[in-house]
């Protein structure tokens, strides 16, 4: 194997700096350099200087063919590369892969012309290159090749040039190189404007409008943003539909299964449609509209790139509304339960709630509604006001809030009864919090007032602690002890009966006395007729041996047939 064919004069004379990193733009400029030159070994040199500006490689050695074999071209770290001549002739005028020290990639590039191999180009990396990489290196490889080839058929005469049909040829290959190269530096423009932009909505924080808005500047064509359920939450463009078509849940969801089948995005009647989905969740839905079907590639990258931007705004959306939500929830569950105000102050702030501000417990129950995530969401919506957003947590099969606003009356209920399909449910709601130190006494009041609403005769509605009258005297806090003691001396008889024989004659009493003493309204609350509540009466003054047209005594009865009712549950 010989050393550095041809003259090597010239090579400082045509070889300029590379560029800091060469796109198809530099290889246009690099392409006239390389057709310039007169020799072959200054202008595989060329070649091997540029390879590092394509991206993260390195030229390790260049090869030409001569008479004896593979001759290495001298000049461009000639000393320093480890590639094993040997292995070269091994190739067989094929390209291959070779293996050196601490390179991962390796490639050994046949140099090509009409009459075969010419030479080779051996570059390496830490990695193998991108769809873009291989583009630009087999650019520069092919035109390397056509000049190499055109070099050696140049006459060293004017009167030599005989070989018209080969000049012609690597003339020709070397316009369609660079056509390519031309389309592609078109595009990647196009590209750069898509990443530059959308990377500008990004840094400025500009959510979901700015993206559509992005996305419109960037195609002409109307930009949306869809939540999964089809409602639109922003629109960029000419033409917005006014109202908002709805469409059917089978419909929307049938739409989504077609999109996602596919990976990128599709096509749907007049809509492009992309998905946004970070780790598999369905976030958002990204459009554009375009009826006339003229949607190029530009368009289609551009609207990809732009879900991925949907993707990571909605990815941070949620990721901050969960960190919010678990915080405010733990705010409020230690506010239940008593914790320092000083610390529920600075807490409060934090997750922007002021707990200086008067505040209301509201507990909301509503039998064959599970405390869960949509029941929660039914809450917080029915009592949305202009005030500030409530602190809300489930306990149990319950809804509790703390909010500034005090429910207005039976408007919070009727509210959830028509978000729910149902009226059976209940609202209890605390008197005035003003310090969160009052909050575990408030959630009691809204407890009570909620049990009281709950064994009352009207089961569903809302009932405010300020209302309960006598009932606020058997609020918590009160012996238990003391209380069953009194149910005992006026209902003792009566109780120990009904076990006894399976009647419910405490029931109609409380039933009697909740109807203000009209037959006809207990009878009907009863299911019973009238007779029969006259007769079960007439048994309980027998058996309690009370008088019940005795005025303390009705009053001691009804009170007692309450308190086993409502703080006893009508089990002692």
């Amino acid at each position: 194997m010989t050393r550095d064919p041809g003259n090597t004069a010239g090579a400082e004379r045509h070889d300029p700096r590379p560029l800091a990193a060469l796109d198809p733009h530099g290889l246009l400029m690099l392409s006239h350099t390389l057709f310039s030159c007169a020799e072959q070994s200054e202008i595989l040199r060329l070649a091997m200087r540029h390879v590092s500006a394509l991206g993260p490689y390195h030229a390790e050695a260049g090869y030409l063919v001569t008479g004896d074999g593979l001759s290495r071209v001298s000049g461009h770290d000639a000393g320093a590369s480890k590639v094993d001549d040997a292995r070269m002739e091994e190739l067989g005028e094929a390209d291959g892969s070779l293996s050196l020290p601490e390179r991962s990639w390796t490639w050994a590039f046949g140099l090509r012309g009409a009459g075969g191999l010419v030479g080779y180009l051996v570059v390496s990396s830490g990695s193998g290159p991108d769809e873009q990489g291989h583009f630009l290196l087999s650019t520069l490889v092919r035109l390397t090749s056509a000049a190499t080839s055109l070099a050696a058929t140049r006459p060293a005469h004017p009167a030599h040039h005989d070989n018209v049909g080969e000049l012609s040829r690597l003339r020709t290959e070397r316009d369609t190189a660079l056509r390519q190269l031309d389309t592609m530096r078109f595009q990647l423009h196009l590209q750069k404007t898509v990443h530059e932009t959308l990377a500008r909505v990004a840094a400025r924080g500009g959510g979901e409008d700015a993206i559509t808005q992005a996305l419109y500047e960037l195609t002409g064509l109307s930009a949306l943003i869809e939540d999964r359920f089809g409602n639109l939450r922003s629109w960029a463009g000419p033409d917005r539909p006014e109202p908002y078509p709805v469409r059917s849940s089978a419909y929307q969801e049938e739409m989504l299964r077609q999109v996602a089948r596919e990976a990128g995005p599709v096509r749907v009647k007049d809509r492009l449609i992309a998905l946004a989905r970070p780790r598999g969740d369905l976030l958002g839905v990204l459009a554009i509209m375009d009826p006339e079907a003229t949607a190029d590639e530009h368009t289609m990258f551009a609207l990809d790139h732009a879900r991925r931007s949907l993707a990571q705004e909605l990815m941070h959306v949620r990721e901050l509304t969960e960190v919010e939500l678990r915080l405010r929830r733990r705010l409020i569950d230690d506010l239940l339960e008593g914790t320092d105000e000083t610390s529920a102050y600075a807490r409060g702030e934090a997750v922007g709630h002021d707990l200086q501000r008067t505040h209301y417990v509201v507990v909301v129950h509503w039998p064959g509604n599970a405390a869960d995530d949509s029941f929660t969401r039914a809450v917080e919506q029915a009592t949305a006001t202009t005030a500030s957003r409530p602190l809300t947590t489930r306990r149990g099969d319950r809804v509790v809030l703390l909010t500034e606003a005090r429910p207005d009356d039976d408007a919070v209920h009727a509210a959830l009864a028509h978000e729910l399909g149902t009226p059976d449910g209940a609202i209890g709601v605390s008197t005035r919090c003003v310090s969160p130190g009052g909050v575990p006494r408030c959630y009691q009041e809204a407890l009570r007032a909620l049990e009281v609403r709950q064994n009352s005769r009207q089961r569903s509605g809302t009932t405010f602690f300020d209302d309960l009258g006598l009932y606020r005297i058997l609020g918590p806090g009160n012996d238990l002890r003391e209380l069953e003691g009194f149910v005992r001396e006026w209902l003792g008889q009566l109780i120990d009966y009904d076990a006894g024989h399976d009647t419910e004659l405490v029931e109609t009493l409380s039933r009697y006395f909740d109807c203000g003493g009209n037959y006809d309204d207990a009878a009907a609350a009863l299911t019973v007729h009238r007779s029969t509540l006259r007769y079960r009466l007439q048994r309980i003054r027998e058996i309690s041996d009370r008088d019940l047209t005795d005025v303390d005594t009705r009053l001691n009865l009804q009170v007692a047939t309450r308190v086993w009712k409502i703080i006893l549950g009508g089990r002692r």
